[in-house]
C-alpha cells in the first residue's frame, strides 16, 4: 500500500520558509539531507538551524504543511536561496510506515504514564492500601487488595501510586547562587519501619520538614478494579510494575497522561531561580534523552514544549593568586562564570513542578543546574 504526503496533494513541491531568514542558518548547514529511520525533527533542524527549537516556526511558515510529523524516512530535504533561504521537501511516493517524530516520544511514553506531582496534603488524604487477601505481605496481580476511604462503584478502575520524593524550596543562610535552597527528599515507603508510610526521609542537611513545599512526586505502579464497596473496599489487582505495599495510595486513572505531539519553542519569560531539582532515572547526573524534574510549573507560566538552556553554575573558589599568602585556600572568594550544558524541553507540567527531556548537551546535567532562555 502506498500513499502520498500532504505536500503532494497538488502535485507540487512543498517549500518551507526558514524563520528569521538566514540569521538562524548554521554555517555548516547541508544543501541536501535525506531523512533516515530513527531521525527526529529536532535533530534534522539542528543540521540546518543554529537554534533547533525554532523548527515549529519553520513548518508553520507554510500553511500547506498541516502536520510537521508527516515527514518520512527517505524524504529528501533541499535548501535553496530563491527569495531568501528556504527548505523544501522533494516530492516522492511513500511506502506504508511511520512518520518521524519531533522528539523521541517512544522514550517518554513509559515515564509519562508513571509520574505525577500532587500537593503533599493531597497525598496524605488519598485512599490507601491497608491489607491484602489471605493476610499476604504484599499485593500481587490477580489477588485482592483492601483500600480504606475510597468512594467508588463496582467495576471502576483506579491507579495505585507510590510517593517517591518531595520537592522543597528552602531559603537557608547560604547566599551563594548554587541552588542550595532546593531539595528533593526521598520518601520512606516501609510501613513496618516508620511511624507512617511515605514520611520524608530524615537527612542532616538542615532542610528536614522545613521550607516551602512545592509538591510530592508519585509513581503509578499498578491498576486495580473495584469488586465490592465498603470500608475497606475490595479491589482486584489487574497489573503492577512491582509488589504493592500497605500505604500505597489510590488515584483515578489518567486517560490522557501526555500530549500526542510536542512543539519545542522558546518561553516568553524566565521564572525566577529556575533549576533542575531532581532526576527520574539517575542518581548523580543525566545526559541527552533522560528526564529531569524542574522547580517551575504551570503556576509560573510553564507549558509543554518550552525549551530552556541549561547552565552549570560557576564554582566559588578562593583567589590564591591575589592573596599573596603561603596558606592556600585563604584568598578572597571569586565565582567562576556559569557554563552551558545543554537544552531541556518541558513535556509535562504540574502546578509548581514540571518534567523535561534533555534534548542535547555538551556535558552531564546535575541537580541545581540553572535554566536560562534559549538564546
Amino acid at each position: 500500500m502506498i500513499r502520498k504526503s500532504i505536500g503532494l496533494l497538488a502535485g507540487m513541491l512543498v517549500t518551507v520558509a526558514v524563520y528569521a531568514a538566514g540569521a538562524q542558518l548554521r554555517t555548516d548547514h547541508p544543501d541536501t539531507y535525506t531523512v533516515h529511520r530513527g531521525d527526529t525533527l529536532w535533530a534534522i533542524s539542528a543540521r540546518f538551524l543554529s537554534k533547533p527549537w525554532l523548527w515549529p516556526e519553520i513548518w508553520q511558515a507554510n500553511p500547506q504543511v498541516q502536520n510537521p510529523h508527516l515527514i518520512y524516512p527517505g524524504d529528501v530535504l533541499n535548501l535553496s536561496f530563491i527569495n531568501g533561504p528556504r527548505v523544501g521537501l522533494q516530492p516522492r511516493v511513500h511506502t506504508e510506515g511511520e512518520a518521524i517524530p519531533a522528539i523521541p516520544l517512544s522514550g517518554l511514553r513509559t515515564f509519562l504514564k508513571e509520574m505525577r506531582v500532587l500537593n503533599s496534603e493531597e497525598v496524605k488524604g488519598l485512599p490507601y492500601v491497608v491489607g491484602f487477601e489471605e493476610a499476604d505481605l504484599r499485593g500481587t496481580v490477580g489477588r485482592n487488595v483492601y483500600v480504606r476511604n475510597l468512594q467508588a462503584e463496582p467495576g471502576q478502575r483506579f491507579a495505585i501510586v507510590r510517593p517517591t520524593q518531595t520537592f522543597r524550596n528552602f531559603n537557608g543562610n547560604d547566599s551563594r547562587d548554587n541552588g542550595s535552597d532546593l531539595v528533593a527528599h526521598p520518601l520512606d515507603s516501609d510501613v513496618s519501619m516508620v511511624q507512617t508510610p511515605w514520611k520524608e526521609d530524615f537527612r542532616a542537611d538542615g532542610h528536614y520538614g522545613k521550607g516551602d513545599d512545592i509538591g510530592t512526586e508519585v509513581s503509578v505502579i499498578g491498576t486495580a478494579e473495584v469488586l465490592r464497596t465498603g470500608d475497606p473496599t475490595t479491589l482486584l489487582l489487574l497489573d503492577s510494575k512491582m509488589e504493592i505495599r500497605k500505604g500505597d495510595r489510590i488515584l483515578p486513572i489518567d486517560e490522557k497522561p501526555y500530549d500526542p505531539y510536542y512543539y519545542p519553542h522558546a518561553p516568553k519569560s524566565l521564572p525566577g531561580n529556575a533549576r533542575v531539582v531532581a532526576f527520574a532515572d539517575a542518581y548523580d547526573a543525566v545526559g541527552p534523552h533522560q528526564v529531569v524534574a524542574l522547580n517551575i510549573g504551570s503556576a509560573d507560566g510553564v507549558e509543554n514544549g518550552q525549551t530552556y538552556s541549561v547552565y552549570q553554575p560557576g564554582e566559588t573558589i578562593p583567589d590564591d593568586v591575589a592573596s599573596n599568602s603561603w596558606n592556600r585556600g585563604t584568598g578572597k572568594d571569586v565565582t567562576l562564570p556559569q557554563e552551558f550544558v545543554g537544552h531541556v524541553m518541558v513535556f509535562r507540567t504540574f502546578d509548581r513542578v514540571s518534567y523535561g527531556l534533555i534534548m542535547d548537551g555538551l556535558r552531564p546535567v546535575h541537580r541545581h543546574d540553572k535554566l536560562e532562555l534559549p538564546e
